[in-house]
């Protein structure tokens, strides 16, 4: 029986949050790996970094695949995708976990897209975007904890932890595409069971037309927003990928399940810490985005005094400050690109600006990588190092490059709202932000 027209929301936000799990059960799968395998570590960081090959297409196709062939067929064609990579994940060789990396971040980029499209408009016009904006935010953050958190807890306590956690996954996804067989397509003018009509604007082989991209060719993204979109999720993969590992020696015994908790933690608090970046948000300035700035660099501080003390305490503590700064971070450059987009051009630039964040994937990566020549404490002083001449960059033109004339009408396509990988925020200071 399809769901209730107040409640048929209900299991689109569940396939958001079930692609976000499946984006992140890797957290806690890393670490039995690490336990159980030869792998070595830099092989492990380029196995979570992969994922990134995968999502930055979904981002960027998920827009004119939801366009042509409608959200609701995008949405469960990339659920039955996301449940197939996890079913290989559970198989125990390098190639497989490459692979299912790999689809894993092609299927989460659609339904990021697709699906917060799919959740906005089955909540109907009498909802407002910014209730909607939440549902998504809430659906994906939820999503991304709860992969964590549920593959620490199997591969603690169930045998099979390299395989539970990932087949717990699959069935999810088999239960939500059951959820959403019965919701109505929702794309403008499209008929239920029918193939959705493109626009003129998404066909393929027309390109992407210029007020599509104008937000990301403005000076103000190049000096402001590009300097700290790498720290969005550079802050949350070094609060639950690289920092936990370090002190493992720490917590004998329970290394998958610390990893799980402190990657919840991380997402959790970025989360709560989003709304407050529209109360920061300054039209004339960017204060929201220093103030997010400046909390990753003592969130990479204080995770490199948890490093050379090897101390639980501080990298909970760490996880914390870095969360704050992912939500922070991720909401002032979402509202500094709605600014500096055309009405028109609102999801292209709002999809291209994820994909800028997602190159924080490749941290533990390069971490990984040059751990060789120097010790993790001075690696994590770098980057904080390196994020202060950011920080100096956007200071420098915090209140040039200012956007001319009315600020646009909120978006209306789909990937206007997408989170952390997920939704773009209400206007500065909406009414729920204050």
């Amino acid at each position: 029986m399809p769901p209730s027209r107040t409640a048929r929301w209900l299991p689109a936000a569940a396939a958001v949050a079930v692609a976000a799990w499946g984006a992140n059960q890797f957290t806690a799968l890393a670490t039995v790996y690490r336990a159980r395998t030869d792998w070595s570590a830099l092989s492990l960081a380029a196995m979570f970094s992969v994922y990134l090959v995968g999502l930055v297409p979904g981002l960027l196709l998920g827009g004119p695949a939801a366009d042509r062939y409608g959200r609701r067929r995008t949405v469960r064609g990339a659920l039955g995708l996301s449940a197939a990579a996890s079913v290989v994940l559970a198989l125990p060789d390098e190639p497989s976990v490459y692979a299912a990396r790999l689809a894993t971040g092609f299927a989460a980029g659609l339904v990021f897209l697709a699906g917060t499209a799919w959740l906005r408009e089955l909540s109907g016009p009498a909802v407002p975007p910014e209730r909607a904006a939440r549902r998504a935010m809430y659906a994906t953050g939820t999503g991304f904890a709860a992969g964590a958190l549920a593959s620490g807890v199997l591969a603690e306590w169930l045998p099979g932890p390299t395989v539970l956690p990932a087949l717990a996954h699959a069935l999810g996804c088999l239960l939500v595409l059951r959820a959403t067989r019965g919701l109505p397509e929702t794309k403008p003018g499209a008929k239920r069971g029918t193939k959705a009509e493109s626009r003129p604007e998404s066909a393929p082989g027309r390109g992407t037309p210029p007020h599509r991209t104008a937000a990301v060719r403005h000076p103000r993204f190049r000096y402001v927003v590009l300097p700290a979109s790498p720290a969005v999720l550079g802050a949350a993969t070094v609060a639950y990928v690289v920092l936990p590992p370090l002190v493992a020696d720490r917590v004998p015994g329970y290394a998958p399940l610390f990893s799980g908790l402190v990657a919840a933690l991380t997402l959790a608090t970025g989360v709560v810490a989003q709304p407050f970046a529209a109360r920061l948000d300054d039209a004339d300035s960017a204060r929201a985005t220093l103030t997010a700035m400046a909390t990753v660099i003592a969130g990479l501080l204080l995770g490199a005094v948890a490093a050379a003390r090897d101390s639980v305490g501080l990298v909970v503590a760490a996880a914390v400050v870095l969360g704050t700064g992912y939500g922070l971070t991720l909401g002032a450059g979402l509202h500094e690109v709605e600014r500096l987009t055309p009405p028109s051009g609102g999801p292209t630039s709002a999809s291209l600006y994820q994909s800028t964040t997602s190159s924080g994937f490749l941290t533990p990566l390069l971490l990984a990588g040059t751990a060789g020549h120097a010790s993790y404490p001075a690696l994590l002083a770098g980057m904080a190092a390196v994020g202060l001449l950011c920080l100096a960059v956007t200071a420098a033109h915090s209140r040039r490059h200012l956007p001319a004339g009315e600020r646009p009408e909120p978006p209306t396509r789909e990937d206007a709202s997408v989170q952390s990988v997920a939704s773009t925020p209400p206007r500065s200071r909406p009414p729920w932000a204050e």
